[in-house]
């Protein structure tokens, strides 16, 4: 059975395909399609395009968007949603809204790294309205709940 693939085109002709930074690596680096560099003030958001659109194989898989641990640790950029999420029949320019979590500015230059996708297989369970649902041991415990 042959694998599904990720069909990846470029909307710019210096748009960068993505690539895995190691064989292991789960995410595919997105690099910013910018003309110029693009400075984030402290505390500053801009959705930064890819040049990129993408075709999912089918309703059964998802791209999620999400940050680099390397921008967030060293500089405090991270994903202005927490996560991206690209349905499978999307089929517009890949964005990704940044978000500068420290004071001091931060400077994206042209075909920077500067987000991973990730694609994963999702389930389209139906939705089934009830009045009541199963009870367990934790039932509506919350936060904290389990005494962990």
């Amino acid at each position: 059975m042959e694998m599904p693939g990720l069909k990846i085109q470029k909307l710019r002709p210096d748009a960068k395909v993505p690539e895995r930074a190691t064989e292991g690596s789960a995410g595919l680096d997105l690099c910013a399609a910018i003309d110029a560099p693009l400075t984030l003030a402290g505390h500053g958001t801009a959705l930064v395009p890819t040049g990129l659109a993408i075709a999912l194989p089918s309703a059964e898989y998802g791209a999620f968007v999400f940050a680099r641990s390397g921008l967030a640790i060293k500089h405090g950029i991270g994903l202005l949603n927490g996560v991206g999420v690209i349905d499978s029949d999307y089929r517009g320019e890949v964005k990704v809204g940044l978000i500068n979590q420290l004071d001091e500015p931060y400077t994206i230059e042209p075909g920077e790294r500067i987000a991973q996708l990730v694609v994963l297989p999702v389930s389209l369970l139906p939705v089934i309205p009830c009045d009541e649902l199963d009870e367990t041991a934790r039932s509506s415990g919350g936060f904290g709940s389990t005494g962990r």
